[in-house]
This record gives C-alpha cells, structure tokens and sequence, in this order.
C-alpha cells in the first residue's frame, strides 16, 4: 500500500510540474505568444510551425488550444489556421516529451535551486516567474526518478502485474486507459512521460505502451473539448476539430503487433521506444492530415452551425474561465468585454439624444434594456477578475487589472446616470407636457456631441494606453467644462429674458446639463490611469478628485 502511495505521489508531482512550467511561461511570455500565434495566419504551414514552437515552451498542447481556441471567439483568426495550429501543437508536445526524457538527474537539484531563489526574492517580477519555470522543470525530472523507484517493487507484484497484462491483448482498451490518463492528470505530456517511465520499468509491455499514448493523445483533444465547452460555435469548432484528428489516429491500431515486432529488433530500451514512437506518431499523423485543414472546417462548421440565442439580456462573450491560470490571456479578454460595455453605453447616449429631440418612449424603453445589458456584462467582468488573485500577477499585469475594474465600474455608474437622464426627461414630456427651447435643445446638443467624442477617446486610450492620446482627452476634458459652464451662463440669460420653455425647463435642464459633466468626468478618467502608467503623477490630485463614486448623485441609489 505505501508503495502504491508512493507511485501516486510521484505521478501527482509530474502533473504538478507540468502546471508550473505551463502557468510560468504564460506569465512571463503570454503576451508574446499570442502574438506569435497571431502573426501565424498567413498560410498552413506557417501556423503549424507556430503550433510546434508554443507549444514546446508552454510544455501543453492544452494550452495552445486554449490561446488558439480564443483567438477564433474573438473573430481573430480563421478555423483551418487554428486547426494546423492544433496538429503543430500535438508534434511540440511530443518533442518536449523526448527533452525531459533524456538523462538529466543531475539537472533536477539545480533547477530546483536557482529556481526557488528567483522565486522567492523576486516573486513579482519576471525573474520570479521564470524561477517559477525552473522549479516546475526540476520538479518534472525529480518525479520522473521517483516513478522508476516506485514502479521496481510495483513490477514484481503478481496483482499489478496480471491487471495489466489484461491490457496486453486489446490496444483499444488500452488506448481508453490512455486517454484516461490524460484527463486525470490534464496533461497529454505527462501520461506519455508517466507510460514511458512504466514501460521502462517492466510494469506494462511495448503494444499496451504504445496503446497508451495514442489513447493520451485523444484525452488531450477530450482535454480542449471540455475547456471550450462554454464558449461560441465558432470556438468550439476548433477543439471538435482537433478531437477529430486524434481520433483518426486509432487506424494505427491494427498496425501495433507489426510495428512492436519490428522495434524489437532496434535494441533500443522500452522507454526511448515508447518516446520515439510518441514523436513518430505526431509527426507522421500531423504532416499527413495538414492539407485536409480546409475541408475538416467545413465539416465542423456542419457539425456546430452558428445558433443565436437570445434571452433578452446580454451576456459575456470573452470572460473564458479556463484562461485564469494565464493572466495576460484572462486580462485581455477582461478588456474585450469591458469595451463591450463601453460600446453599450454609446448606444446609451445615441438613444438618451432621441429621446431629448423627441416625445416617443421608445427611446426611454431602450436605455432601460440596454442599461440591464451593461449590469449584466459589468457583473460579469468583476466576478471574473475577482478570480485573479492580485498576489500572483506581476506588477505590470496588477496595474492593467486595476485599469480594467475601475472601468468597468465607472462605465456601469455612467449607464446609471443615463438612464436617470433619460427618466427625468421622459417624465418631464409626457408627465409635465413640458419641453425644452430651441436653444435650450441645441445646447444639450453640444454638450452630448462632446460626449460621445469624449467616449469614444477615452475607451481608445483605455485600449491603447497612448500618453499623447491621454493627454488629448485631458484637454477635451477642460474644453467640456468651459463650455458647460458657458451654457450654464447662457441658460440663466434665457430666464432673464423671460422664455417660457426655459422657465419651465430649468430645473430639469440644469440637472442635465450637471449630469453630462459627470459622465464626462467618467469618460475622462482613463487618461490619468494612462499618464500613471506612463511615470506621469501630475494629475494625481485631479484624478483622485475626478474617480469619486458617483452613486451619491443618483436618488434611491444606496450609498
């Protein structure tokens, strides 16, 4: 029993290696390997290469279909390069499988070492992260020495070894064991290292092996297929694709008695052969299927055709939650969602000026729908970077966390306040039969010009993090108040003169008007995270003034 225990541990402390060399890599490179990958659409070839290179360095082809699989949600990459992508990934990860599988015991404590001093002295930063790399690194060579200890006394257990000898005449049972492995350890690379180690320890023969690993390769396409289970058509499509591909690979099967037989006669050991066939397998099935990437899109387009649903609430598009472990992946989807809100809010303001310019309800009904939408998708976006723990990212993955929230918060407040405009103005035309001025009209105009202007230029400098665009939006900014306070000023002047639309308008006008200079603070707010990020501490005072919480404004909203 405690053997077994031991063989258990050895093979949870592979998985776990392989986790922290994978999360590792994404941190520190994430960003740029999904911009490897996106710079990979060009042509097949080009994209399977790509496929090849990620993923021998994130160590999982689960991660690559993961970057791969958000590319094609976000309308960014075509299915048949995600698929070539896909069949590069399966030959990297057969290349980093014959890596750690040469002699490197004396390699393991050194890892481990320098490793753990990057990483504990210097945990936020991107040396940190790749002593984080290391220490994964050392710790899979150190499993891989355990399983061997573990497996000698295992091989000379009768049970163990009639239980897999039942394996010995069925490479499809076998393949089913394979793909199991993957799946309980989330990690094709570490069932084909762990079926290595056990084949070289004489616990189960070369044809139960080598059924094994082609069953692992389908766990991994499992492995994609249940990470995209959430996620669009078009996404989904590629981990189908992907599953299809590994499936094709069981016509190999018929072919194992011959293919052992003739290995046997190479002198090689069990694990370098299980190893060899691994990478064999992968480059052999992967260069044959290539060329069929267009026609297997057209078939899965068939299998998952596009299906529109509509609930009558939006809801998050990008917030993958199998991209938490990668936080550059998870930002970046956390700012594709928080634009979403901010192109809500446009349509916000476009409706909030026809229901200005005119007496129909329908625009006051519409804000209404399209402020739940911004509810739903806000609520979205800060349960999913409440996810992230802020400790673990680095310094600069901390600040563009902190970037997105305060966002999103001020563009849900900004939908608030808009359909609080809208309600004031809806209530005034049909309830109080009243409406604004010629000029009282074109003023609220010109302020919601700048607005939406305002809006536009700030959700880009938001995305950007531009300081000349930054700095831009300042001067907007400035530019808005001088001229809110002009209309103020020319509003009074109407009253003076006596003007029986503005005198019945006055109140709800001046509101308005103090209203658009709020939301113009909201829209603003982005240019002093921008500055900031830029050393720029000029406009600390001011932005601290200007990222107040705005509910106290609103009547009824709790404080």
């Amino acid at each position: 029993m405690l053997t077994l225990l031991h063989l258990l541990s050895a093979i949870a402390l592979l998985v776990w290696g392989t986790h922290i060399v994978r999360t590792g890599i994404m941190r520190v490179y994430g960003s740029h390997l999904r911009r490897l990958l996106g710079h990979s659409m060009a042509n097949a070839p080009l994209a399977f290469g790509a496929g090849i290179g990620v993923t021998a360095l994130v160590q999982s082809s689960n991660a690559t279909a993961l970057l791969t699989i958000s590319f094609v949600a976000q309308g960014l990459m075509a299915l048949p390069t995600a698929l070539a992508i896909m069949l590069g990934a399966d030959v990297g990860t057969a290349l980093m499988a014959r890596v750690l599988t040469l002699d490197l015991s004396w390699l393991s404590p050194l890892l481990t070492l320098v490793g753990v001093s990057l990483f504990l002295s210097r945990k936020q930063s991107r040396a940190g992260q790749i002593g984080r790399v290391l220490i994964g690194l050392g710790l899979i060579i150190l499993a891989l020495q355990l399983i061997v200890h573990a497996a000698e006394p295992i091989t000379e257990a009768r049970g163990m070894q009639v239980l897999f000898s039942s394996l010995a005449g069925d490479t499809l049972l076998a393949a089913l064991v394979g793909a199991l492995f993957a799946l309980l350890s989330y990690s094709s690379l570490a069932a084909v290292l762990l079926t290595s180690t056990l084949a070289g320890a004489g616990l189960i023969s070369l044809p139960v092996a080598l059924g094994l690993v082609i069953g692992a390769n389908i766990g991994s396409g499992l492995l994609a297929w249940l990470n995209a289970s959430v996620q669009p058509a078009s996404a989904r499509r590629v981990a189908l694709g992907s599953l299809l591909y590994k499936l094709a690979g069981l016509a190999a099967l018929p072919f194992l008695g011959p293919l052992v037989a003739w290995m046997d006669t190479l002198g090689y050991s069990a694990q370098t052969q299980v190893i060899g066939f691994h990478l064999l397998y992968n480059s052999l099935r992967c260069l044959i299927l290539l060329p069929t990437v267009q026609p297997m899109s057209r078939l899965c387009e068939r299998l998952l055709p596009e299906r529109v649903l509509d609930n009558g609430v939006a809801q998050p598009r990008h917030l993958d939650p199998a991209a938490l472990d990668m936080p550059s992946l998870a930002l970046a989807n956390a700012v594709r969602e928080t634009l979403r809100i901010g192109d809500l809010v446009e349509m916000m303001l476009a409706r909030l000026l026809e229901a200005l310019q005119e007496d129909r309800a329908a625009p006051g009904e519409e804000i209404r729908r399209l402020d739940d939408d911004v509810d739903a998708l806000y609520s979205g976006v800060k349960l999913y970077l409440a996810q992230m723990p802020r400790e673990d990212l680095a310094e600069q993955e901390g600040r563009r966390w902190a970037e997105i929230i305060e966002l999103a918060i001020n563009l849900e407040q900004a939908g608030d306040i808009i359909e609080h405009m809208a309600s004031k103005v809806q209530n005034l035309k049909t309830a109080k039969r009243r409406s604004f001025s010629d000029s009282g009209l074109e003023e609220l105009g010109q302020l919601h010009a700048l607005l939406g202007a305002n809006l536009r230029l700030g959700l880009s400098v938001f995305l950007s993090g531009d300081s000349h665009s930054a700095r831009q939006l300042l001067q907007h900014k400035r530019q808005f108040r001088k001229l809110e306070r002009e209309l103020a000023h020319s509003h009074v002047q109407r009253l003076h003169q006596q003007v029986v639309e503005s005198i019945e308008t006055s109140a709800a006008h001046l509101e308005l008007i103090a209203d658009m200079k709020r939301l113009n603070s909201l829209f603003c707010s982005a240019a002093y995270a921008a500055l900031e990020g830029q050393g720029g501490k000029g406009h600390a005072t001011e932005a601290g003034r200007d990222r107040l919480p705005v509910e106290q404004h609103l009547p009824g909203k709790p404080a």
